[in-house]
């Protein structure tokens, strides 16, 4: 192969590991397929420059040098256009919105009767001394107005059973 086409075949591996590793970030989130071709085909490009260790050597300095400039222009503008927050949750839920934790004092609830008010397979929720929980049962199905009663809380898991 002639010089010339191994330069142009190596920018066309760096080219092709920029749209992986783009696709990696964007598309295919978390997946590491399209993530590991790009650092194939990043590895492949560097191979295909290096004529001998002092020039693999070089060109390996290069890339990593390139990979920092790259990283710390990347950070300032995804800082400058806000582009966190399509990477990251920003949404913060309210109290006053209606979300709510869970009781932490669920324990005095155990041996307490009640109503299933939505189907309970397994999970779903029950009216007990007025008030509503999130309840799960055994593993058995128990349908909607059906009398529960609690047979144990583990945490913020409150388990019921039918009467």
């Amino acid at each position: 192969m002639s010089a010339e086409l191994v330069f142009w075949l190596a920018v066309l591996m760096f080219l092709l590991s920029f749209i992986f590793f783009m696709l990696e970030a964007f598309v295919f989130v978390g997946f590491g397929v399209p993530g590991m071709i790009a650092i194939v085909l990043v590895a492949w490009g560097i191979l295909l420059l290096a004529v001998d260790i002092t020039q693999l050597t070089a060109a390996l300095a290069i890339g990593l040098i390139i990979t920092i400039v790259f990283l710390l222009v990347g950070v300032r503008l995804m800082g400058r256009y806000k582009m966190w927050y399509k990477l990251t949750v920003q949404y913060k839920q309210q109290n006053k919105d209606g979300y709510v934790a869970p009781s932490q004092d669920l324990g005095k609830y155990t041996g307490m009767e009640g109503v299933a008010i939505t189907p309970l397979r397994p999970a779903g929720a029950a009216e007990i001394a007025g008030e509503r929980l999130d309840v799960v049962t055994e593993g058995d199905f128990i349908p909607v107005g059906a009398k529960v009663i609690v047979s144990k809380v583990e945490g913020l898991r409150v388990v019921v059973r039918t009467l």
